[in-house]
């Protein structure tokens, strides 16, 4: 007696039909713009360091490698910037209303290119952007310098340890009168001390040489490039001395979360390729 050969449970389930390339890299190339436009205008960016005011702490020095510093874009959405922090910000009108016009080269196709460029974020934003350390904040009052030559806020000498003195003469800071900072801004000062163009001296220093808490960008996290400088970036609060720097394991604390925060983004990202994948029907 012959027995049935044939397979149970019905037919095969064919394999589903492959995409065309074409299709599967128009895809990618879409899902691959959509995600740098949600990562760069929302969780954060990557900026270059153009110019040695934050040495040695971001290096922009000439003849050297420029840093690429990733800036964190959601930190500021739920507190202000501290004294101590590392920001990035947009020039304040008193910053760059002497500035001269740039000229627009190119016709109308490589300007909307660059637009779109700059707004998805794979080109340089059309702005001028500064980074440098928050010293004092709204309400505080901000002087140099003591008998030490160190800066004053609210009359008590900051713990500086980041400042880089390019000359190697650690005296010699420009004096400059007290300023009290307005509610909603804040004071910055760049690291390489005497060769930052900053709140001391930009709009002629004093009130116009604050930046409005609007104007900031966001807070640098990480030096990213080059391979033998990848590091944090210190957040050494001046104002609070040295036995209140963060430790070691506080350092720490937003690479752990982000390797947390990899693996589920990874899973998310293979379910919706299967989701979007078709399969043909039985």
């Amino acid at each position: 007696m012959k027995t049935d050969e044939r397979p149970k449970g019905g037919r095969h389930r064919r394999p589903p039909r492959r995409q065309p390339l074409w299709r599967e890299i128009l895809t990618l190339v879409g899902v691959a713009l959509l995600l740098t436009f949600l990562i760069q205008h929302f969780i954060g960016r990557v900026y270059s360091i153009p110019s040695g005011s934050m040495e040695q702490t971001l290096h922009g020095c000439p003849g050297c490698s420029g840093d690429r510093v990733f800036v964190d874009k959601v930190v500021y959405v739920f507190r202000d910037p501290t004294p101590g922090d590392v920001v990035v910000f947009k020039g304040p009108n008193t910053w760059t209303e002497h500035d001269a016009a740039t000229e627009d080269t190119g016709n109308a196709f490589t300007r909307a290119f660059r637009y779109a460029g700059s707004f998805i974020g794979i080109a340089p934003p059309d702005e001028r952007d500064f980074v440098k350390r928050v010293i004092a904040v709204g309400g505080q009052t901000v002087e140099c310098c003591d008998e030490q030559n160190r800066v004053l806020v609210d009359g008590k000498p900051l713990d500086e340890p980041y400042i880089y003195w390019e000359n190697g003469n650690p005296n010699s800071q420009k004096d400059f009168a007290r300023v009290t900072v307005p509610e909603g801004t804040l004071w910055v000062m760049g690291d390489n001390r005497n060769n930052s163009s900053d709140s001391r001296f930009q709009g002629g220093g004093g009130v116009r040489g604050v930046v409005p808490l609007g104007k900031v960008i966001g807070k640098a996290r990480y030096i990213v490039l080059p391979p033998s400088r990848w590091r944090g970036i210190g957040d050494h609060n001046p104002q609070a001395g040295p036995q209140l720097s963060a430790t070691g394991w506080q350092q720490g604390v937003p690479l752990g979360v982000g390797l947390a925060v990899a693996w589920p983004v990874l899973w998310l990202s293979r379910r919706v390729k299967d989701a979007l994948t078709p399969r043909k029907a039985e």
